[in-house]
């Protein structure tokens, strides 16, 4: 029955979600003539995007109450922009939160109250006229997505109430629609029942930021379809039926016509009368399936007639062909196992939060495509409909996720405590979150991209949920149902189809793979990418290969979640929560991507393109093993290139095409010359793709391999020129052909290093304990554990009586050695030995003490007199990588700038790292230069504009002084940034630095000419 009168008392009413609210249904299109269909326009759609009026209240006290009346005078209001977020256009106040509620120790409040003071109102006036296509016709007014609940009226008159942010909620306005001016008002509330099972980990708004618009339908109409694509149990046919409800009062005919992918006719109906629901079905012999490695669509579309014959509507629907099923244990598509190498994605503009742009979209799906990501969970809501256009067009598998969170109302602090749990069991919440699911199937159920329905995210478990999973699996047989909440509440196993969990170790993964487990394991989240951080992936990626049963997982995140704000000084910078005085937050939590806000993208993603590769390259100097992990498309797509590199530069290039069958391994054996001169050789063999796509253009880097080999030799014999030798009072000095050392006993150091006139040290070169923490370093209480020695490397013991010299025949060897201020006391020893052409052997020993706590890092740190211009390096490259994350690197000779080196993230933290290098060259904005090279092993490196200790005392990037000078790093050891999560996991043993062990870091400085 249709309610007449709004009431504030729905918005504590869990019960009540949906006033007047027309039932979900699909998102097809559909038009009035084959014209509009050919065009892909819908001529009965009126946008009502744009400038509305707006005012804003604190709380519904405040709120302009009758501001809906016809004759309200909306001259005191403003204005704000639709689609777009209330706090993000000047009104009200960004908050950013993870798991505790927005009002946490601010509201004595338990569900499903709200606290009324404190729930901002927004009044939004928007008048119209109908446009000419829709009068005379039925009009409904749809909201794409509103935060979090909402009363409308239409020219005084209430139309209804809704919930649920991120689907659909429409309404029937025909009755109400005037000629000329109509005024739509709507009431929009922050808080509501709802907020307690909208408790996601972002950025909380409100507001309508989804689109908004008028749509009429003719008077012969399809309101709902379902399109089931299945395939033959041996996988050779598409199996079709469509099901389509026909709107009341519809008549006429309707007829059909099922074409491929190059328009031929695949199947066609005739006419058949067109009264309540009509269903087509066929077989297709030999079905072209779709899969996200060949995303291939048929075009379904249905024609109703009235009873004149006369065309009324056209309905054309892209459907895919493709089973995903439970198969012995296993989630197979169209048969075959799946391993989703997948992202956790929200929906995020660095300006607009989570009302982004179709072009964000493009932009998102392409970069997953390019970086070898294949599925998509859709945290924790679902998207606008085009991202799922989008992924059935591209090829992305996707997990649909309902909107349902209520993380604070079970988990306190990492604790589970679900005393006060909603939904759980709680009858007066089944139907809104039954109505989410349903909300989120009607919508989407064409989209053959879409494998798994999702119940929700962290919300423990119980009825509620459970009848959730079983509306999916009653509506939808062809999808699985995922619910990661029954790992903290067993006695709801049965909700989900396949073992799910968060951040689980490998050991632990390995641990349920091990005992003959029920289901298929995938990790919902895994690889907390907060900060610097994606160390150790590698782990995780191995177990695809080791057990069936293991079948992916979806790293958190995709894209950082800041927002850009002017500061004081009118400048934009990134922020996060708290910056915007929004208190309780959990600050930089929410800056988790491989992707940063503005979408350029990070070091990190270099990992995670490269542990994804689906063709995985092995090459050996006589050939390359490329295994095919595809499982539907051979290698045909791709050209294969391969390279050899001498010490970092080309000196040979071949291509060959090679055809390699999905889920199959191949050998190709290349033509590589006898390389026998002396050096370093690299192997490097790249698959690019042979023709343009949807997502890259022809000659994109999809995948590559390398191994690497050395050709021993004679090395030329330096011949050693006279050197000079001063012995001051307090400063030695060294001195040959253009170039000047000195070392002083005071300081305990080499103070100064003069080659061709230019002076390079700045500060006294010393050794280095500390990098700046980083945010898993804090999380796991590494910084905390090991503070000791930020300490040691800026206050150490030395006395002038710990400098030794010795000469040699042409050399001279200055040593240094320090008492470190660790308790138990620890000492580090340093050499520099000067040759006659100026360059420089340092060794630098660390004498590990039992007792002592690991390290963050063993080297000598430079730092030079002015800012330098770039670097060039010939190491692995070329994005920042440390030990634990430099599987996507490869060895090269690379160049960048130390403030491009500065990584971007949200929390000044270690950046900047090179792995593997085994020289660095440093420029001056004069061409001066400087070398380092290893001497034995390759060392890790970084020349960043700022030390250790000033990153660590940053909490924004905008905090770091203009750059000065330049800071270069060679490190004999550098610790992993980890990642498996960023509260608590360690890093794995084989990448820490123990300090009880003896540790060198060695190179040498040169005189670059």
């Amino acid at each position: 029955m249709e309610q007449k009168t709004a009431k504030l008392e729905w918005l504590e009413d869990p019960k009540v979600f949906a006033v007047n609210r027309l039932p979900a249904h699909s998102d097809h299109c559909y038009y009035e003539t084959e014209a509009e269909a050919l065009k892909g326009i819908m001529g009965l759609r009126q946008s009502l995007n744009g400038t509305w009026r707006f005012s804003y209240a604190e709380n519904p006290g405040e709120r302009k109450e009758y501001f809906y009346e016809k004759d309200f005078n909306p001259d005191g209001f403003g204005t704000i922009e639709v689609p777009g977020h209330i706090e993000l256009q000047g009104y009200g106040q960004c908050q950013y939160i993870n798991t505790m509620y927005p009002w946490d120790g601010l509201s004595d409040i338990r569900p499903p109250h709200i606290d009324w003071q404190n729930n901002p109102v927004g009044s939004y006036i928007r008048e119209f006229e109908a446009e000419e296509p829709l009068k005379g016709k039925r009009i409904f007014l749809s909201f794409q997505g509103v935060e979090t609940a909402f009363y409308v009226w239409l020219n005084g008159h209430f139309i209804g109430y809704s919930e649920d942010s991120f689907t659909p909620s429409e309404f029937e306005i025909t009755d109400a629609v005037l000629p000329g001016t109509n005024r739509l008002a709507v009431e929009v509330y922050k808080r509501s029942s709802a907020s307690w099972i909208e408790d996601q980990d972002f950025f909380r708004f409100s507001g309508i930021f989804r689109e908004v618009y008028l749509y009429a339908i003719p008077e012969c109409h399809v309101e709902d379809m379902f399109i089931h694509g299945d395939v033959s149990e041996d996988y050779r046919d598409g199996l079709f039926r469509a099901v389509l409800t026909l709107s009341e009062g519809t008549k006429g005919s309707i007829c059909a016509v099922l074409k491929d992918g190059t328009g031929e006719i695949s199947a066609s109906w005739a006419p058949v009368p067109a009264n309540g629901e009509v269903e087509f079905s066929c077989r297709i012999s030999d079905a072209r399936l779709w899969s996200g490695e060949d995303p291939y669509r048929y075009e379904f579309t249905a024609t109703l007639y009235d009873e004149q014959g006369n065309v009324k509507e056209v309905i054309p629907q892209k459907i895919g062909f493709r089973r995903f099923e439970r198969k012995d244990g296993l989630m197979c598509l169209n048969g075959k196992r799946v391993v989703f190498r997948g992202i956790n994605r929200h929906e995020f503009n660095v300006r607009r939060g989570r009302s982004i742009t179709k072009e964000d979209m493009i932009w998102d799906i392409q970069f997953m495509k390019r970086h070898n990501i294949n599925a998509v969970r859709t945290c924790h809501y679902p998207d606008q409909s085009l991202w799922y256009e989008l992924c059935d067009e591209y090829g992305i598998y996707l997990i649909d996720e309902a909107n349902l969170e209520s993380h604070g109302s079970w988990q306190k602090m990492g604790a589970s405590e679900p005393s006060w749990n909603v939904p759980g069991s709680l009858p007066q919440w089944k139907d809104c979150v039954v109505d989410r699911a349903k909300s989120m199937a009607e919508r989407d159920k064409n989209h053959p991209s879409i494998l798994i329905w999702s119940c929700g995210n962290e919300s423990y478990a119980g009825e509620n949920i459970l009848a959730m999973s079983e509306y999916f699996k009653e509506r939808d047989p062809s999808r699985l149902v995922h619910y990661e909440g029954v790992f903290w509440n067993r006695e709801f196993d049965r909700i989900s189809d396949m073992e799910s969990r968060m951040y689980a170790k490998p050991a632990d993964v390995e641990e349920y793979l091990k005992n003959n487990p029920e289901k298929p394991f995938i990790l919902c989240e895994y690889m907390h990418a907060m900060g610097n951080s994606l160390g150790g992936m590698k782990k995780y990626t191995d177990l695809e290969d080791r057990y069936p049963m293991y079948q992916g997982g979806f790293i958190w995140d995709y894209i950082d979640q800041s927002l850009m704000k002017k500061d004081a000084y009118g400048e934009e910078r990134m922020t996060y929560g708290g910056d915007f005085g929004d208190r309780p937050t959990d600050y930089s939590f929410c800056g988790n991507g491989i992707v940063y806000a503005d979408r350029t993208i990070s070091p990190k993603a270099q990992e995670v393109k490269y542990l994804y590769q689906d063709i995985r390259l092995t090459p050996d100097f006589r050939g390359v093993s490329i295994e095919n992990r595809r499982l539907f498309t051979d290698t045909s797509d791709l050209e294969f290139v391969y390279s050899v590199l001498k010490d970092g530069e080309p000196v040979y290039q071949k291509k060959f095409h090679a055809l390699v069958k999905p889920l199959e391994t191949g050998y190709e054996a290349l033509s590589i010359p006898d390389f026998t001169e002396p050096g370093e050789y690299a192997l490097q063999v790249s698959a690019l793709l042979k023709n343009d796509t949807l997502w890259a253009e022809a000659g994109y880097e999809a995948a590559f391999g390398e191994a690497v080999k050395s050709v021993e030799g004679r090395t030329e014999e330096c011949i050693e020129t006279p050197l000079k030798i001063v012995y001051g009072d307090v400063n030695i000095g060294v001195m040959g052909e253009s170039f000047q050392v000195l070392f002083s006993r005071q300081e305990g150091s080499m103070v100064s290093l003069v080659y061709d006139g230019k002076e390079w040290l700045g500060r006294p070169l010393m050794p280095v304990y500390w990098r700046a923490a980083t945010d898993n370093d804090k999380g796991n209480k590494f910084s905390v554990k090991s503070a000791l020695w930020f300490g040691a490397g800026r206050f150490p013991y030395y006395s002038n009586e710990n400098c030794k010299v010795e000469e040699k025949e042409g050399r001279v060897k200055v040593t240094y050695t320090y008492e470190l201020s660790t308790i138990p006391k620890a000492v580090t020893e340093v050499s520099y030995e000067v040759s006659g052409n100026g360059s420089i052997q340092v060794k630098a020993l660390f004498k590990g003490q039992k007792g002592l706590p690991e390290l963050p890092a063993f080297g000598m740190r430079l730092i030079t007199l002015e800012a330098a211009k770039k670097f060039i390096w010939y190491g692995r490259g070329p994005e920042e990588n440390y030990c634990d994350r430099n599987e996507g690197a490869r060895l090269g000779i690379y160049e960048d700038t130390p403030d491009n080196n500065l990584s971007r993230y949200l929390v000044p933290q270690e950046c900047g790292n090179r792995t593997g290098v085994r020289w660095l060259k440093v420029s001056d904005m004069k061409g001066h230069s400087i070398g380092f090279r290893a001497s034995g092993q390759p060392f890790d490196a970084s020349v960043l504009p700022y030390t250790a200790e000033e990153l660590e005392s940053a909490t924004h990037r905008e905090e770091l002084p203009a750059p000065r000078y330049t800071v270069v790093n060679i490190l004999g050891a550098m610790r992993g940034v980890g990642g498996d999560d960023s509260w608590g996991a360690p890093v794995y043993p084989e990448y820490c630095i123990s300090g009880e062990k003896e540790m060198v870091t060695e190179f040498i400085i040169e005189r670059i000419g």
